[in-house]
């Protein structure tokens, strides 16, 4: 059964380690880290806010708040400007945010339903969507290929240019 946190309860929420995992990369940024929480992002260095103000750098991990609606678009805009990273967010394929993404990333693997990590360390329920992991540049390519390798879910090179 699927479960949806109520809006504006949390944006705590933690990606859990199998994930990374799977991937097989070291990040050199996490552009949303907790303050708190846990710490097993294969990451060098981490901006803990403010990060939509700051120079992103390196290969990039993203798992930005969203809780809001749209809330997302920003950090997507950032994220796919900078252009080297990884990042995670609800599969929504309806919301025009995400068709606009489809068309800016060089990939996307979608990941069943995760169970995210709480701010308490505790397992969170079900959530209603499924996941979806955006790769941006060949480092990223690579990892969403070791990820569905890896039974994280399928990888697919989305297609924007003109039919046959």
């Amino acid at each position: 059964m699927s479960y949806w946190e109520k809006q504006g309860k949390s944006d705590e929420w933690y990606t859990p380690k199998y994930i990374f995992d799977a991937l097989g990369v070291i990040f050199d940024l996490d552009v949303a880290a907790p303050k708190s929480g846990p710490l097993h992002v294969p990451c060098r260095n981490w901006f803990y806010e403010n990060a939509l103000s700051k120079d992103w750098f390196g290969l990039v991990w993203m798992n930005a708040p969203f809780g809001a609606r749209n809330s997302l678009v920003p950090w997507l805009d950032r994220f796919f400007a900078h252009g080297n990273g990884i990042a995670l967010t609800p599969d929504r394929t309806s919301s025009p945010w995400f068709q606009e993404a489809c068309q800016m990333t060089d990939g996307i693997l979608f990941m069943p339903k995760v169970k995210f990590i709480r701010a308490d360390g505790s397992v969170g329920k079900s959530p209603s969507n499924g996941t979806a992991l955006w790769a941006v540049g060949a480092t990223a390519m690579e990892a969403l290929s070791n990820g569905q390798s890896n039974g994280l879910g399928v990888f697919v090179k989305p297609f924007c240019g003109e039919a046959a």
